[in-house]
């Protein structure tokens, strides 16, 4: 029966060759009938049990006078499912596990998986250690071990070209030939202690458009506003941010130190994807129908990446990439020229926060320059939000969009509409607030964004009385988990009440009191632990956290997707408990826990316990 044994589950495939035969010469087996208790509350457990075939509920121990069938049911585990280590550890179990129906284990004896925890430190960490540490563990040696190593590919791991290096006071001419020379398709200009960029394009547009002299410096030419990226980045990152700046190079710099160049055609090399084939579709667009045409391929390429293990945080990025580039291509396309000056296009909600996946409510305004008199403006903004519909943009249910005139604000109105839900602190004001603060410019003058952004953040400064009545809606949903710590629904959890929104909001509390500017919650969370308001370990375990709830929400997303006949997931946020695995319910049940000792951080904090 031991050859029955799956090693190739986690955490049984972290073991090297010898521990698998030390834990196949020690597995028994154990049959029961259906209704039989397999470990009860308060024994000392026999040790691990790995169920071969059947059905094994864990549920709470009995008060006295409470029959077994009144016990509430935490989960079940079935074929391949492991129950009992943490029991075994401790030495006694606080839960009755019964056979709900035919059950056939394998057991491994309590002493035989200390000494496996003894001699492998890994396989020991996946039983004790936080979040944070799991999910590492199962990222670098799970069943998708080779597609992680792939999509954590460092910039530093030999795609760094060298660059061409050319010296101020060298002149056009010489430095185009020494291009030629060189095979490079850009250079480096060095100017005293900071470095420029010159591509084939800028000599030609310097040459040809500009008609510069041959004998000019070439540092003339060069643009020293470098967009960089650190040679212990993620490779995933540098095409992300090429996605973002339309660009096909980015200069890896270690602090002042010039490391390189990586090339788009490098990154390309990596990655299988058709991302920027994509981005460069939706570039050249000049008609809304070619641009629709561009972006259909979105879903699909996000449903491949996660498909391929891909991280969440990864496709996060890159969509909230495409989707702005779709925004403001479309923004161009159908906003006259001589207005888009004038005026700014926000998203925000989950689209501000790029935490948005598959597409859900459009949430967008118009914020544009006090005292601008363009009478077709409402027009042309109700064409807009039709057209971003038709191209896969849901409505949003609160009207929270530019075709509703409540969200087309001159810079004044919109600063006093933000001033006054922060001073009205009820529900629905402090709602659109929740929603407003996470706004992100993606076409037209930023500037006047920025504006307002900067204005709100220095009414709020010392604000204490906000602040407690902002934070308040991080506790208002309960943490589905029970009094021992276990999940607590038994067949279902609203994810986004319980694991996603007290993080996102109270990170965004946190992010707004302390001026933070970013939007993007994981972005808050780096900001907050470098401005010494959360400890580094926290931040970690939250944002791993937040991680394992979109990873999770999205995969039954996706397949409900694909079993729906309209293509639609009408549930987007419930978590069907039934369709994780043993490790992915031992990882919720640990992210849980993270979210409700942060609500507890927030209820001291902010003084929500009355």
């Amino acid at each position: 029966m031991p050859s029955s044994f799956n090693m190739e589950n986690m955490p049984f495939s972290l073991l090297d060759e010898r521990e698998r035969d030390l834990l196949r010469q020690n597995l028994d087996i154990g049959y029961y009938q259906k209704g039989e208790k397999l470990l009860e509350a308060g024994s000392e457990p026999e040790g691990v049990f790995i169920i071969l075939k059947g059905l094994v509920s864990e549920s709470e121990a009995a008060d006295s006078g409470e029959s077994d069938q009144q016990l509430h049911v935490f989960v079940h585990y079935t074929n391949e499912d492991y129950f009992g280590a943490w029991s075994a550890i401790r030495g006694t179990a606080i839960h009755n596990f019964i056979a709900e129906e035919e059950t056939i284990c394998h057991i491994l004896p309590t002493k035989i998986l200390l000494d496996l925890m003894s001699s492998n430190s890994l396989f020991a960490d996946y039983f004790q250690q936080n979040l944070s540490a799991k999910s590492e563990i199962v990222a670098q040696h799970g069943g998708d071990q080779d597609m992680a190593e792939f999509m954590l590919a460092k910039v530093s791991s030999g795609v760094i070209r060298e660059p061409l290096i050319i010296l101020e006071g060298t002149s056009i001419d010489e430095a185009t030939r020494l291009m030629r020379e060189q095979k490079a398709d850009c250079m480096m200009v060095k100017r005293g202690n900071r470095y420029g960029i010159v591509t084939g394009t800028d000599l030609l547009d310097a040459i040809i458009i500009n008609k510069m002299p041959l004998h000019k410096d070439i540092a003339e030419v060069a643009s020293y506003r470098l967009i960089t990226i650190d040679p212990e980045d993620y490779l995933f990152n540098a095409l992300i941010i090429m996605t973002q700046q339309r660009i096909e190079r980015v200069v890896v710099m270690s602090g002042a130190q010039l490391e390189g160049i990586i090339e788009l055609t490098d990154v390309l090399s990596y990655f299988s994807s058709h991302s920027h084939v994509i981005g460069l579709r939706i570039e050249r667009a000049q008609t809304v129908e070619d641009l629709h045409e561009a972006a259909s391929g979105l879903d699909d390429l996000i449903k491949a990446l996660v498909s391929h293990g891909v991280k969440t945080r990864f496709a996060m990025d890159l969509l909230a990439a495409m989707n702005g580039r779709i925004m403001a291509k479309l923004f161009d396309i159908m906003i006259p020229a001589d207005m888009q000056p004038h005026v700014c296009l926000v998203v925000m909600g989950s689209e501000g926060r790029g935490e948005q996946i598959m597409k859900t409510d459009q949430d967008n305004a118009i914020i544009h320059r006090d005292g601008l008199v363009w009478p077709e403006m409402q027009e042309r903004l109700n064409e807009f939000s039709k057209t971003l519909i038709e191209f896969g943009f849901p409505p949003c249910p609160g009207n929270i969009m530019v075709s509703n005139p409540d969200w087309v604000k001159s810079l004044g109105d919109w600063t006093q509409m933000l001033s006054d839900w922060a001073e009205t602190c009820d529900g629905e004001a402090l709602m659109n607030l929740a929603i407003a603060v996470d706004a992100k410019p993606v076409a037209g003058n930023p500037a006047i964004f920025k504006a307002s952004r900067n204005w709100f953040m220095r009414y709020l400064r010392n604000n204490d009385v906000f602040f407690s009545h902002f934070a308040r809606a991080s506790i208002e949903f309960d943490t589905p988990l029970t009094f021992f710590g276990n999940l607590k629904e038994k067949g279902e959890l609203d994810i986004k009440k319980g694991g996603i929104f007290p993080i996102v909001h109270g990170v965004r509390t946190l992010a707004l009191e302390h001026r933070i500017k970013v939007t993007n919650t994981f972005k808050r969370i780096e900001a907050l632990v470098a401005a010494g308001q959360i400890q580094e370990k926290h931040g970690r375990e939250m944002s791993e956290a937040l991680s394992l709830f979109i990873q999770l929400r999205l995969r039954q997303q996706i397949k409900r997707m694909e079993q729906s006949e309209s293509g639609v997931d009408q549930t987007p946020n419930i978590i069907e408990l039934a369709g994780l695995d043993k490790m992915e319910r031992d990882l919720l049940r640990d992210a849980l826990h993270i979210v409700k000792g942060f609500k507890k951080h927030l209820t001291l904090r902010y003084h929500l316990g009355s």
